[in-house]
């Protein structure tokens, strides 16, 4: 399999069934040591390295430099000693050839440890950067989760199709990346956000069960798990209510971690509505791998003397078990004001309620807050007031903080299921409903009325798989009827001609025997990273952007010449 021209063997592949034998190897010089008259060279390829032995009838060929492109011929021997932490430590080549196959300069960057390194440097030098073992073993790990993705929906009836990369602007959400048109002067493609409509006709085309591992593109602010351009597994089936999907799909997640880990997952996955999520863990995609839940004491402390809790329309805490100095209450603070809120209340729970808000707290209270949350000595509580909507994201990040800083999460996979997503989101910059997940997501059937009085009460048929705290697939069921769809429209404020003009081919495709159908979609990095314990996306994609949506390797985004703007119909300001 890997025998060419230029080599026998790859670096990781020689062991002692192999002695006595005469190969070829090629690869980098991984790094160089004298010992007497004999000089020890490792010579490393994506396969492993091995260790090669050369005497001083080879010293002319020896004066190399690091990382220098190199072959080398010889006889494989036993070591004298075996070095147990290499695949290939029981044996060494003894080399009667070296030849430089291209010498190599210093290199702006060390290979063998990044602690030092910034992320400019390793992203400007990435097909360097990508030579290190462990961002060789994540790109590998990439490969095989998308072969088993593959195999499996293969065998589950899926087909998979590509769609078209230049498409419509359709603004509902993230900014569009635009492509003015040479042939259409004046007009645009964009870049698709997902394959969204695609996928939905593809349904409509008798197609039931689609698969594509989509590029997709948004213009939005970088953050540690997000690229302007990424990779996701993009589904959708006919006929399928949600159970269907959450079957399927476990059963795909079972798969990919018997293959990747040869690990056994439990399913089915727990399932949480997005109000129970909310209000136990302050987010919507939860780290269920340790307790620290939130806890509603609305009814309670708004009775209380203290009129931040008077005013308050939530009030909700979390109970530490753990006495926490000023200086770490103080910390604590700094992690709700990041979500909005204006404070962190607190009180310790000693023989009775001492510090903080404690003298505002009647012992009626005190007793209500004790039977309530079963308190004991040694407990701290921590309690935020404001709109709901400040409370819980706030305690939630307060609760994250808690979890890293005292250790209190597992290392175990921890898969949830959300479910039962408000259908539309108050939007105050624009006044006007905006869709919670996109404009396509179906009502729950109970709620379609409410479309037209009270739309902010209505629940979709949409959900979210959680891995660890991270949400790594959403989707919903979809809506296939033209009537409903409108509907939707007009309960997000979209102008009944702007409709026609963004989404009307879809609408008219409705007309047209359209089948009960849903999906989903896998984020791919973000899955990845997470399976590599890795904290960045960028780790697990070959040549990602930075945080300013910049390619420093490529130096892009760049300026081009009059002329190519020239023949877009387009021009500097």
């Amino acid at each position: 399999m890997t025998q060419t021209h230029y080599r026998t063997h790859t670096c990781g592949q020689l062991r002692e069934a192999h002695l006595d034998k005469e190969v070829i190897l090629c690869g980098w010089l991984h790094r160089t040591r004298e010992h007497g008259n004999v000089t020890f060279l490792d010579i490393r390829d994506r396969y492993g390295i091995t260790q090669v032995v050369a005497d001083e009838s080879l010293k002319k060929e020896l004066n190399l430099k690091k990382e220098s492109v190199i072959q080398i011929t010889g006889t494989v021997k036993k070591r004298p000693e075996a070095n147990k932490n290499m695949p290939t430590g029981a044996i060494e080549l003894h080399a009667t050839k070296i030849t430089l196959l291209n010498p190599s300069e210093t290199l702006p960057l060390d290979l063998e440890g990044h602690s030092d390194m910034t992320e400019e440097t390793r992203l400007k030098y990435r097909y360097l950067d990508l030579r290190r073992h462990k961002m060789q073993e994540n790109l590998i790990t990439r490969h095989k989760a998308m072969i088993s993705a593959r195999n499996f929906f293969d065998k589950e009836g899926f087909v998979e199709i590509e769609t078209p990369m230049l498409a419509k602007s359709t603004p509902e959400g993230a900014r569009d990346f635009l492509v003015p048109s040479r042939l259409h002067k004046g007009k645009m493609y964009a870049l698709p956000q997902s394959p969204q409509i695609f996928k939905q006709l593809l349904m409509l085309s008798g197609f039931d069960r689609y698969i594509q591992f989509a590029r997709c593109f948004r213009d939005e602010d970088l953050r540690a798990d997000r690229q302007t351009d990424f990779t996701q597994i993009d589904l959708e089936m006919s006929f399928v209510q949600e159970q269907d999907i959450y079957t399927i799909m476990e059963k795909f997640v079972k798969q990919l971690w018997k293959d990747i880990f040869n690990q056994e997952l439990p399913t089915p996955f727990p399932r949480l509505t997005y109000e129970e999520a909310m209000n136990t863990y302050g987010k919507d995609s939860p780290d269920r791998r340790f307790e620290l839940h939130l806890h509603n004491l609305t009814t309670i402390l708004k009775k209380s003397d203290f009129t931040i809790f008077k005013d308050a329309e939530y009030i909700s805490c979390i109970i530490l078990d753990k006495e926490q100095s000023r200086k770490e209450i103080d910390k604590a603070t700094e992690q709700v004001k990041i979500h909005g809120a204006k404070g962190l209340a607190w009180v310790k729970i000693t023989d009775t309620f001492e510090g903080g808000i404690s003298k505002f707290l009647s012992s009626e209270i005190q007793q209500q807050l004790r039977k309530e949350l079963k308190l004991n000595k040694g407990k701290t509580i921590f309690f935020v007031a404001d709109q709901k909507k400040i409370v819980l994201p706030a305690l939630g990040n307060l609760r994250l903080y808690f979890g890293k800083k005292y250790e209190f999460i597992k290392e175990e996979w921890n898969f949830t299921w959300i479910t039962d997503f408000p259908l539309l989101d108050w939007n105050q910059e624009e006044e006007r409903y905006v869709s919670m997940h996109h404009p396509f997501t179906a009502p729950k059937e109970e709620d379609i009325s409410l479309l037209e009085t009270t739309p902010e009460k209505a629940k979709s048929n949409a959900y979210d798989l959680v891995l660890n705290g991270v949400e790594i697939a959403g989707g919903s069921i979809r809506i296939h009827k033209s009537d409903l769809q409108k509907k939707m429209f007009h309960a997000l404020n979209i102008p009944e001609k702007e409709a026609e003009e963004k989404f009307g081919f879809l609408i008219n495709a409705f007309k047209y025997g359209a089948p009960p159908h849903g999906g989903i979609a896998f984020g791919f990095d973000r899955l990845i990273a997470l399976i590599t314990k890795n904290e960045s996306i960028r780790e697990v994609i070959a040549f990602p952007k930075t945080k300013s949506a910049e390619d420093l390797m490529m130096e892009s985004p760049s300026d081009v010449s009059p002329q190519q703007l020239k023949e877009l119909g387009l021009k500097k300001d």
